[in-house]
């Protein structure tokens, strides 16, 4: 097959056997640095992206996207109460139905919360109580985590409470057990003095996500939340809305600002009032977990940061390895030279044999990153390593392809940026002077 002078040159040194050992040793080291270096990347960045999306999944799929505050407190009809509607409708269910319209919003559920106690007889825990509408809630990423009971439960009994896994296991509660509520910041006056607002539920579920807010949140129904808060009707005063993806949240409550600012310059005040969208807040899900997934990007940039400097020193040794070949072969230099052979040509050579190296230890390694990322479990199960120190708990193991495309064709040009500096100082050599003692 027909091939450029300089490529066929330059394959036949990479493939010769040097007469210098230590050349030899270098060349192999230096591929196997860039070999390890990409398929520890790989390996890396996919475990970073798992941890990721399990905090995506996990927490943002219980923290609300956006919340939705502010609500106007109004009851139709003077007060009256008709069966089929809710006391508060006009002043939420309008505005739920004006958010679903907007883009990239999945849904948007009611609910009231509360900074409360929760108590058993053995045990108390600060929690976040949430009044919640279980019929707006089945896409709630509870529904599909619970162990016991349902979230329905919370409609069907009178005053029941659905509880994370571990809160149940601090309090040492089962399905169907007694737990008192208590709100510090709501006190009644009673004959023996005042004394907070508390109440007596019965455990009706139990869900287990694997986050920090298995023993922080506590989901009772709207209706028996509002009467603990000493409110009308359903007591609803915030919506919170859901989203395809939750960091299009800024972008979604900037949209809806927009709105409400247009509308507010564009109306008369008396029909600003039947806007729904009017002297409503917004707020994000950044606001309170904003800073733990800025953490997990800064760990997951210095991981690149500190495994990309392996593959470039590794690279770089590709430096000494040409420039020692280049002392070596000088003489051969010289008579290319001196049979016509251009400096360019001489350049194209030297970099030849520089990528050969670099394209094996760029394979090689990302073929054995591929299989490490994508067995790691397994091949952690049959060394018998447990990074979690108990259980059988996996490690969660996200590959983007974008990503292992990066990592390679980063490796690639870091070791093309290799074989420059020793491929023109070949490109330099003086045949006279080379050839003089010949």
């Amino acid at each position: 097959m027909f091939q450029p002078i300089s490529i066929f040159i330059g394959l036949r040194y990479s493939r010769s056997k040097s007469p210098t050992g230590f050349v030899s040793f270098i060349t192999f080291f230096s591929t196997v640095g860039i070999l390890l270096g990409v398929a520890a990347l790989i390996t890396v960045v996919s475990v970073m992206n798992g941890f990721e999306g399990e905090l995506k999944k996990r927490i943002l799929g219980i923290v609300p996207h956006v919340i939705v505050s502010d609500l106007p407190n109004k009851e139709p009809n003077n007060g009256a109460i008709k069966e089929t509607r809710s006391p508060h409708e006009p002043s939420w269910l309008a505005l739920r139905e004006e958010l679903l319209s907007q883009p990239h919003v999945l849904q948007v559920t009611p609910f009231l919360e509360s900074e409360a106690l929760i108590q058993s007889p053995n045990g108390l825990q600060g929690v976040l109580v949430q009044g919640i509408m279980p019929k707006f809630e089945q896409s709630n990423i509870i529904n599909s985590h619970m162990v016991a009971g349902s979230l329905e439960n919370l409609t069907k009994q009178s005053y029941s409470v659905v509880i994370g896994q571990a809160l149940a296991n601090k309090l040492q509660v089962s399905l169907g057990d007694e737990v008192r509520l208590v709100l510090p910041n709501k006190s009644v006056f009673t004959p023996m003095g005042r004394i907070p607002v508390q109440r007596v539920f019965n455990v009706a579920g139990i869900f287990h996500i694997g986050s920090q807010v298995d023993d922080a949140m506590v989901y009772v129904d709207s209706r028996y939340g509002a009467k603990l808060l000493r409110r009308k009707g359903d007591g609803i005063d915030k919506l919170r809305l859901y989203l395809d993806d939750a960091f299009n949240a800024k972008r979604v409550v900037t949209t809806l600002e927009q709105q409400q600012k247009d509308s507010q310059q564009n109306t008369q005040q008396s029909t600003q009032q039947n806007n729904p969208l009017h002297s409503v807040s917004f707020s994000t899900w950044d606001e309170s977990q904003g800073a733990l997934f800025s953490a997990v990007k800064m760990e997951k940039n210095m991981m690149w940061l500190m495994l990309s400097l392996i593959i470039a020193v590794a690279a770089f040794n590709i430096v000494s390895a040409l420039v020692m070949v280049v002392v070596e072969k000088q003489a051969e230099i010289g008579i290319l030279q001196t049979l016509g052979l251009a400096r360019i040509d001489v350049i194209k050579i030297f970099i030849t044999q520089g990528m050969v190296n670099g394209l094996w230890g760029v394979t090689l390694g990302g073929l054995l990153g591929l299989i490490l990322a994508l067995n790691l479990n397994d091949i952690m199960q049959v060394v018998g390593v447990n990074l979690f120190g108990f259980g059988m708990q996996d490690l969660p193991v996200k590959l983007e392809w974008l990503d292992v495309l990066t990592i390679i064709f980063s490796a690639l040009i870091m070791s093309f940026l290799a074989t420059l500096y020793p491929a023109y100082q070949a490109s330099t050599t003086q045949p006279a002077q080379v050839l003089r003692n010949e």
